[in-house]
C-alpha cells in the first residue's frame, strides 16, 4: 500500500478553488498523470469514469463523489492502481484556502515492483498539480 498526505495553502477564495477542483472533467490539465477522462455515468454528485494514466497509458475505472465546497473523493475500483485519492477544501481566510490531498493506493501486477518509484512520481505529480491550482487562481 501507498500512503501520503500533501497540503497547500493557496491564496485564493474557497469558491474559486472549489470551482477548480471540482470540474473534474478539467483534470488533465492539473494533473499531469491523468491524460485523459470519460465520463460514463453521472448520477447527482456521482460520476463513474474511465481515466488513461500516464504509466504505460493504462486504463483506470473510477467512481468520483463530490460534495461541494469541500471535497473530491475518487475511488480507483479497477486498474493496475486501486484505492483513494481524496481532495479537501477548507477555507482559512476571506482569500486564503487549504487544500489537503490524501492517496491511500495499492499498485497492482507488474507496477507493483515500481511501488517507491510510483510514490515518488506520485507526491511530486500532486505538489506540481497543487502549485498549478495555486497559479490559475491567483
Amino acid at each position: 500500500m501507498i500512503a501520503f498526505h500533501i497540503s497547500k495553502e493557496i491564496h485564493a477564495s474557497l469558491d474559486e478553488v472549489w470551482n477548480l477542483v471540482s470540474d473534474i472533467d478539467r483534470e488533465p490539465e492539473f494533473w499531469h498523470g491523468t491524460k485523459s477522462v470519460k465520463n460514463i455515468r453521472k448520477e447527482g454528485n456521482i460520476v463513474e469514469r474511465e481515466t488513461v494514466i500516464a504509466f504505460r497509458n493504462a486504463v483506470c475505472k473510477e467512481i468520483v463523489t463530490l460534495d461541494p465546497k469541500n471535497s473530491v473523493k475518487k475511488k480507483i475500483i479497477d486498474g493496475p492502481i486501486t484505492g483513494t485519492k481524496d481532495i479537501k477544501v477548507t477555507p482559512l481566510a476571506a482569500n486564503k484556502t487549504l487544500v489537503d490531498v490524501q492517496w491511500d493506493i495499492i499498485v497492482r501486477g507488474f507496477f507493483g515492483l515500481f511501488r517507491g518509484r510510483i510514490k515518488k512520481h506520485i507526491s511530486q505529480g500532486t505538489r506540481d498539480a497543487l502549485d498549478r491550482i495555486s497559479t490559475t487562481v491567483t
